[in-house]
């Protein structure tokens, strides 16, 4: 029993945080497009170009499998290759490791569906959000800036020295360890940890 509530709260949390949506000018976003001469960033070893969409380049990052069949099991990779533009916090494969044991293999199961969409959902932010829109946020709120997410709850980041620091819905804290890694649907911040909403 306490397994199953927890992976709801996970999937709810999850899901929470993509539901949030930020309103982000286009000034802001201005002068931060990679040309296509410039280097792509890389990604668990592999090349992140932002000619390819979301989910194209997730698929060969060798640190983001977990999440890849997340998002297959949830059945959200059309919705990740839509044009969006998505901001999309990305839990490496050592971030799932961290819940507790079973938790993953319990959420990808059919029958839960619908918590691990909600979990999913509260990782994704409408529009293309930067780390520099996120930094301006957070020093216009006096240290701290709450957004929702595409699953509806919201998330809180703040600064730690020069890190952005993420905190959920039940208070777990998460890193933004790769941030700005464009997509031609929108960005992705790698993160250290999975949100959970309530």
């Amino acid at each position: 029993m306490y397994r199953k509530s927890l992976s709801l709260k996970i999937v709810g949390a999850v899901v929470a945080l993509g539901m949030t949506s930020l309103a982000v000018s286009g000034p802001a976003l201005a002068g931060h497009h990679m040309g296509h001469s410039a280097k792509a960033p890389v990604v668990g070893g592999a090349p992140m170009y932002p000619t390819k969409t979301i989910v194209e380049n997730a698929v060969n990052s060798k640190v983001h499998t977990t999440l890849v069949a997340a998002v297959k099991a949830a059945g959200l990779v059309e919705t990740l290759s839509s044009p969006g533009p998505f901001t999309v916090f990305a839990p490496t494969n050592a971030a799932f490791a961290k819940l507790p044991a079973g938790t993953v293999e319990t959420l990808v199961k059919p029958e839960n569906k619908d918590t691990l969409t909600k979990i999913l959902t509260y990782h994704v932010v409408a529009g293309r959000v930067l780390s520099t829109d996120l930094a301006k946020m957070i020093k216009a709120g006096g240290g701290k800036a709450e957004f929702a997410t595409v699953q509806g709850q919201k998330l809180t980041a703040r600064m730690m020295g020069k890190a952005i620091v993420i905190t959920d819905a039940m208070g777990n804290k998460a890193t933004v360890t790769q941030a700005n890694v464009l997509q031609s649907n929108g960005v992705i911040h790698v993160t250290n940890g999975v949100f959970i909403p309530r």
